[in-house]
């Protein structure tokens, strides 16, 4: 046993001896899937906690910390990865929105925490509860409570992960001034420095990527052949001539700037990237995690410990976030203070029919700009002299060799994190125009590779709940999610 494991289990045995302690993680489980989680990975789900003592029972057994789903359940014990989306629906009673702040620096963190929280106190959402996630982040929740049952006729039960998505983005967006204010001037150089700046799409105010439109030309062969091509880099692999083989030459290299969000570009759009301004990426500072808003997606618990830093997962009062302190989160010190805040019922509906409507005319926007569509944006249109938004890949193209190297990573097979592998998979290989049928081949023969694989239940309610929703892109290759899953890897592509 490692020095660093072997400290972490002596803390926990005297850390979750305490009454206080395990009287507030199980208050907290009510209703709620859990699992415990061993430093070799997580326990069996799902589980549950029938008495306060249950959780010193798995304790002793090795457990460290304790995850739980946002989701509330009639009968926890009954979820389960066979069932279809109708049965999970049936057995959900509602679910918390729970916002993850994971900045890589606790003091911007700190900051992102405040801007979301004056974003929810001006739309009317004065309950809130803020935990330290036991590392550099946050986490803010607003209680199932405070949302409206029912929407018109639609059961607000029945849209998760819908509309708790749409308030996370819609949170992003109104907290975007508040915390550019709250970084501007002291900050600004530390942004810099640390890759945080860049052009600026005017349309979503997200930063764009930079790139190059190269074109080369073949004069070996008559006509000459040429090409025109996209590169993240100034610098590429030299293109071959698919007549002759002979290298080609360089005639033209054009920087512009792509925005993954709009799926604009400045050859196109010049009018929506202000080239003679830079830019905070404010959302990176964020570092708001979409991804943990999803179906059975779990988080740490209040007063968890995590693994990393032997820190406890520590509830503070929402007005004194920016006093905070690591050593507020000693195991052997913290104060017990109850997570979910005592909010009044329906105090989030203005917020909620405010997020529903901002999602709805967003989307109503990009439609109308021609963007709704998801595009690579560089095949060129001879007729219209401008870019197309669509790729057509043969059946022997989508092979390992045209893949970015995250996602070669994925496919040799995982460990850890393999409920994200299939996320991101299905969404990857369905970007591409691969069918539901070929994409379940896939991850069919990935799951062999993983250790443990996956239940075949999941998998195909994975494949179902995609096949009756819209395609959406994974996560940018440089997003800090592949890294916390071990398989960051860039080209010059990526």
């Amino acid at each position: 046993m490692e020095e660093k494991e072997e400290r972490v289990r002596a803390i926990a045995l005297l850390y979750y001896s305490r009454k206080d302690v395990l009287d507030a993680i199980f208050k907290f489980s009510k209703n709620r899937e859990i699992s415990p989680r061993y430093f070799e990975g997580f326990g069996k789900r799902p589980d549950s906690f029938q008495y306060p003592m249950d959780i010193l029972s798995f304790v002793k057994n090795g457990a460290t910390s304790f995850h739980c789903s946002e989701e509330l359940w009639e009968e926890p014990l009954r979820v389960s990865t066979e069932l279809g989306k109708e049965q999970i629906t049936e057995l959900r009673t509602g679910w918390d929105l729970v916002i993850d702040i994971d900045c890589k620096w606790v003091d911007y963190s700190k900051k992102a925490a405040v801007a979301i929280i004056k974003s929810l106190e001006f739309s009317g959402v004065k309950n809130v509860g803020v935990k330290f996630s036991g590392s550099k982040g946050f986490h803010i929740i607003v209680p199932w409570k405070a949302f409206p049952e029912k929407i018109g006729d639609i059961n607000a039960k029945e849209m998760f992960p819908e509309w708790p998505r749409a308030i996370v983005e819609y949170l992003k967006e109104i907290s975007r001034p508040i915390l550019e204010k709250m970084i501007i001037n002291t900050d600004d150089d530390f942004a810099k420095v640390k890759g945080l700046t860049g052009i600026r799409c005017e349309l979503c105010k997200n930063l764009s990527q930079e790139r190059y439109q190269i074109s080369v030309r073949c004069d070996n062969c008559y006509p000459p052949h040429i090409e025109t091509f996209s590169s993240t880099e100034k610098k590429y692999k030299d293109k071959k001539c698919p007549v002759c083989k002979r290298i080609m030459e360089e005639t033209t290299s054009k920087k512009f700037f792509y925005c993954t969000r709009c799926l604009i570009n400045s050859l196109n759009n010049p009018e929506n990237f202000n080239e003679t301004i830079l830019s905070t990426d404010i959302f990176q500072l964020l570092g708001l995690d979409i991804l943990l808003v999803s179906s059975r997606h779990l988080f740490r618990m209040p007063y968890s410990l995590h693994e990393k830093t032997a820190l406890a997962s520590a509830v503070l009062d929402k007005n004194k976030i920016e006093e905070f302190q690591l050593t507020d989160a000693d195991p052997l010190k913290v104060k017990i203070i109850d997570f979910i805040p005592d909010s009044e019922k329906n105090e989030a509906e203005k917020l909620l029919l405010q997020a529903i409507d901002w999602h709805k005319n967003n989307e109503m926007n990009r439609k109308e700009a021609g963007h709704s569509n998801y595009t690579n944006g560089y095949s060129e249109n001879t007729e219209k002299n401008e870019l197309r938004e669509k790729i057509e890949l043969s059946e022997n193209e989508f092979t390992g060799e045209n893949f970015p190297p995250v996602i070669n990573n994925i496919l040799k097979g995982m460990e850890d994190g393999k409920k994200r592998g299939v996320f991101i998979l299905i969404n990857f290989f369905r970007t591409l125009g691969m069918n539901l049928k070929d994409v379940e081949a896939k991850l069919n023969e990935w799951n062999k590779l993983n250790k443990p694989s996956l239940k075949q239940g999941y998998i195909n309610a994975q494949i179902s709940w995609h096949s009756k929703n819209k395609v959406v892109l994974p996560p940018n290759f440089d997003n800090e999610i592949y890294k916390e899953m071990g398989i960051y890897e860039m080209d010059q592509l990526s």
